[in-house]
């Protein structure tokens, strides 16, 4: 059976669960009735999570839905179920469908205190699972509430800060940016702008081919860094697929931004982007690394982020970790963190205490040890 129905957490609601490609592709019109309900993010849309979920998901699917006693979607979380290893012990875990692409992770929620409460109450009585993390949830996010059910109903838990991830508010002018910069990464754009324009016509250009363009970014990003660690999305046949699937599909929304900077007809910067209510999200950049003395990248950057406020965007979205090069555009940063639960047995306990307590003293013990 698709979807199973289980026991109420409480008189007025019921958890579901979801366990097929086919049961989610239904979900599309009342997931993203929640969504824009609760915190309208791209990353969270039906679309974004069914593209990743074909492309990354490995084990079984595991998407918990709250309904009212109207039938009414008022909360949902997408877990992946299956085995894995936390510092050696294999254990049996249910974790957020997200990874390094998925921007960031959150519980899609009416009431997010609500939810955490049936959603826990559910996990209580299944015995299929030693740990469930949630990953790159952000510091307001709704899954925060989670800790505070776990605490209240004796889960074991813990929190874990992944990354402080960059986020540049747009001001009204691009005049009123570029005042904000330094003025010597002000000078060096406009020195290495002319040095790479003595060199032939520099032009960027938002792309509207998408299927060519997004070809043409992959290729770029293999002649790389990347390519040489082997992480680039043309290497990985779920990578390339996964930004091929969702230029078409938020591509037919009108979400997609490919931008493309040139030296004549030769491709030198890719940014691979996805706007949404405002905000601009940056999903995947790269440049011709034999011209990085020019600094292509931040070029595009440049006259992305220049459309984006002529076009009256609010937030550019840098994603991922904070770098030296993303701070030279003066951004804020704002923590992302992984949530452990665990399950509320001896073995749980164990497991909390083996990855908050006992590893991180042994850590400061070798650290001051061993300067």
């Amino acid at each position: 059976m698709l979807v199973m129905t289980q026991r109420r957490p409480a008189p007025c609601l019921r958890v579901e669960v979801i366990t097929s490609p086919a049961a989610f592709s239904d979900l599309r019109i009342e997931w993203n009735a929640l969504v824009s309900r609760s915190d309208d993010q791209i990353f969270y849309h039906h679309e974004f999570v069914e593209t990743w979920l074909n492309h990354f998901a490995t084990g079984k699917w595991r998407i918990l839905l709250l309904r009212d006693s109207a039938g009414c979607l008022v909360a949902a979380l997408p877990l992946l179920h299956g085995w894995a290893r936390l510092h050696g012990l294999p254990l049996r875990q249910l974790r957020a469908a997200a990874n390094s692409h998925s921007g960031r992770f959150d519980l899609i929620a009416d009431q997010p205190e609500q939810a955490s409460a049936a959603f826990l109450d559910y996990l209580a009585g299944q015995s299929d699972w030693d740990v469930m993390i949630l990953t790159d949830v952000p510091k307001q996010g709704r899954a925060r509430a989670l800790e505070k059910a776990a605490g209240d109903r004796g889960f074991p838990a813990g929190r874990w800060c992944a990354m402080q991830s960059p986020c540049r508010m747009l001001p009204a002018t691009w005049t009123e940016l570029e005042g904000q910069l330094s003025s010597s990464f002000r000078a060096n754009l406009r020195r290495r702008r002319r040095a790479l324009e003595a060199l032939g016509e520099v032009r960027a250009e938002r792309c509207s081919d998408s299927a060519a363009q997004v070809e043409a970014g992959i290729e770029l990003e293999r002649q790389g860094w990347k390519g040489r660690a082997g992480t680039a999305m043309a290497q990985d046949v779920d990578t390339r697929g996964f930004y091929t699937e969702l230029a078409r599909v938020l591509g037919a929304q009108g979400r997609l931004a490919l931008w493309a900077l040139y030296l004549d007809e030769r491709l030198i910067a890719f940014q691979f982007g996805l706007e949404h209510r405002g905000s601009y999200a940056l999903l995947k950049p790269a440049y011709d690394e034999s011209l990085a003395r020019y600094s292509p990248g931040q070029l595009l950057m440049a006259e992305v982020m220049r459309d984006a406020i002529a076009r009256r965007l609010t937030r550019f979205e840098f994603l991922g970790e904070d770098m030296p090069w993303k701070r030279d555009w003066h951004p804020d940063t704002r923590a992302q963190d992984w949530l452990f639960v665990f399950r509320r047995s001896a073995h749980g306990r164990i497991l909390q205490a083996l990855k908050f307590k006992l590893l991180p003293r042994l850590r400061r013990m070798t650290r001051s040890k061993y300067p």
